[in-house]
């Protein structure tokens, strides 16, 4: 008897899926941003549809996509609302984490649970002093159990989540702890303050004695040294968020300016969508998101061949990182200048409350800073001139003078 293999899902059939879901949750993202509406409705819409199982297999229920087809789906979200990709930015890496793990009982019961619609969020980074020597937050032994106490900060999408990976110092070791979001102990707060992506739920998380047993240990977690996949996955996350912001952009702009009767007395047209400058404006911002678009799904090429290997070869992993740092270079470069040459198209009107068009260059600049481009800049140049090892693995968090030197 011949076996058929289960086939993974295409893009048309993704769109017809998704496209709908998008386009009913974009509609609402101006009165969300108005009146800083968490998106649990959101998520729920995209739970329902088995969003976050999108690289799950088909045999485990979920769509079997490549990694390519994943971020060309996280492009179309981002343009309907920025904030999604990036609270779901971990779950998706907590998917590809099992997707590597060798064959085991654990595994198939968390590839299953995201078919269900689990989903998963994190809690890393610390206020303070933060990981750059060691987390604050404690993982201790409790009997035949662990205990979790401690405090995090940009605990980005847990509040959406079912589950939280939570890194934390068990005994001097770096170690990624799992989770229940509604477990006792774990308290969340969205008390995040950024003037952009205001609806990521990126805000405090604190542990209190929370009981974690021994199968919920995942090993190293996030900070582990060693080149991996999930730096330039991580980033590529949030450079897919701004290419979504750079298409959204473009789009704006232009119904806008098709629907635009009042002009200037000086201009080249009655109209301004006969303008020709107002034209160029609009060509400008198409090229930018045409070509963010294109860095991202280069990079997520690159990475299809890392996780293909089983991320095994470390120069396809180096080059991926590569990619991903250069991409994110190019992407700033041409998504915020977008977002602000978007206002060129109107007078006044152009920055009317109304129409939020400020919360496009918002959330671009707030997405920008999360991995600081000067220094990622510096990191590449260092790499190509002097074969220094690209940072894979570092931390954000007060250093002493000595730690500096």
């Amino acid at each position: 008897m011949t076996t058929v293999e289960a086939k993974s899902t295409t893009d048309a059939e993704l769109d017809a899926i998704f496209g709908p879901i998008f386009a009913r949750i974009g509609e609402g993202a101006v009165q969300r941003e108005t009146d800083r509406r968490l998106l649990f409705e959101e998520v729920n819409l995209l739970r329902a549809a088995k969003f976050g199982a999108l690289r799950v297999p088909v045999e485990y229920g979920g769509y079997g996509v490549t990694v390519r087809q994943l971020f060309r789906q996280l492009i179309a979200l981002a343009a309907a609302e920025s904030n999604l990709p990036q609270a779901l930015r971990v779950h998706f890496s907590f998917v590809e984490d099992q997707l590597l793990a060798e064959p085991n009982p654990a595994r198939e019961q968390w590839l299953r649970s995201v078919a269900q619609g689990s989903l998963v969020g994190n809690a890393i980074t610390e206020p303070g002093v933060g990981a750059v020597d060691h987390y604050r937050t404690k993982l201790t032994r409790d009997g035949a159990i662990w205990r979790l106490n401690g405090t995090k900060f940009y605990s980005t999408g847990s509040l959406y989540a079912d589950y939280i990976v939570a890194a934390a110092d068990r005994d001097g070791e770096r170690v990624g702890v799992l989770v229940e979001a509604n477990a006792e102990g774990v308290r969340q707060s969205d008390d995040w303050d950024g003037f952009g992506q205001r609806l990521t739920a990126s805000g405090t998380t604190e542990f209190t004695d929370v009981l974690v047993t021994e199968d919920n240990v995942l090993g190293p977690g996030y900070g582990a040294p060693g080149p991996t996949y999930a730096t330039a996955y991580l980033q590529l996350v949030q450079l897919a968020v701004l290419a979504g912001i750079a298409r959204r952009a473009e789009r704006d702009a232009r119904e806008w300016v098709a629907a635009r009767t009042r002009g200037y007395t000086h201009s080249a047209a009655d109209l301004p969508r006969r303008d020709p400058l107002v034209q160029q404006v609009i060509g400008r911002l198409s090229a930018a998101a045409f070509a963010a678009e294109a860095s991202v799904l280069a990079v997520a090429d690159a990475l299809d061949e890392v996780l293909n290997d089983r991320a095994q070869d470390e120069g396809l992993v180096v080059a991926a990182e590569l990619a991903s740092a250069r991409a994110q270079l190019a992407v700033i470069d041409l998504v915020l200048p977008a977002t602000t040459l978007l206002f060129e198209v109107g007078g006044a009107s152009a920055v009317s409350e109304r129409l939020r068009l400020d919360r496009h260059w918002r959330n671009a600049r707030t997405i920008s800073v999360h991995n600081p481009a000067i220094q990622k800049a510096r990191a590449i140049g260092d790499h190509l001139l002097n074969g220094t090892d690209l940072p894979f693995a570092w931390s954000a968090g007060e250093r002493t003078p000595e730690a500096a030197s």
